[in-house]
């Protein structure tokens, strides 16, 4: 089901940029710099691995929310590039479907962006991009006396869709997602022997708020 406003999100821009485009107040285009504010939904993947030398035969990373925030540059009309950061995402995990503990993570992604009707005056404006994520993992918490674990930080590629929805020269409505390749190798501790793992995350985040251009 959460791919389903991934697939919103992605129909809207492309009958934005098939279709008719209203006027808005000014040019949106090159040398824009602005920022978009919102709620965001982090949702892994289902299954994301398991822990056989435990006698767990699946970890399940449940959903996170919280509050995002981008920065962002248009270089040229139709390119540019935005910067997603964010609050610290808290996430439980669940060990064969018992809660086994929590974790956070922060998840800055910087991506390069293409806007198929950037240059003109069109007030919906749809913009896919592509770029690298960098997951910094925190506060690992288990469920487990005397247990404890550690997640490697991550590296990957990321993907977006996303459309600005102008109102005026400055402001507009905005809703955008991404999916972040995440995975880490985790090292758990219990009862003095020490156990490995890799897990795949890979989640979409899906974020609603604001845009400001300067």
């Amino acid at each position: 089901m959460r791919a389903l406003p991934l697939i919103s999100i992605a129909a809207l821009a492309l009958g934005a940029t098939m279709g008719t485009a209203q006027a808005a107040e000014s040019t949106y285009g090159q040398d824009d710099f602005f920022t978009r504010a919102g709620l965001a939904k982090v949702s892994p993947k289902d299954d994301n691995g398991d822990y056989d030398s435990l006698g767990v035969d699946e970890v399940d990373v449940e959903d996170g929310r919280g509050f995002a925030i981008t920065f962002g540059y248009r270089f040229l009309d139709k390119w540019g590039v935005e910067l997603l950061a964010a609050q610290r995402f808290k996430h439980d995990f669940n060990l064969d479907g018992d809660h086994g503990g929590s974790v956070k993570h922060l998840p800055p992604t910087l991506t390069l962006q293409y806007y198929p009707l950037g240059g003109t005056d069109a007030r919906v404006q749809p913009y896919v991009g592509a770029g690298i994520n960098y997951t910094r993992f925190s506060a690992e918490n288990v469920n487990i006396e005397g247990a404890s674990m550690d997640m490697e930080n991550s590296w990957g590629w990321a993907g977006q869709v996303g459309v600005d929805l102008v109102l005026n020269d400055h402001w507009a409505l905005n809703a955008a997602a991404w999916y972040l390749d995440i995975d880490s190798n985790v090292t758990a501790s219990a009862g003095g022997e020490t156990y490995k793992t890799h897990l795949d995350i890979n989640p979409v985040v899906i974020m609603s708020g604001i845009s400001y251009r300067f």
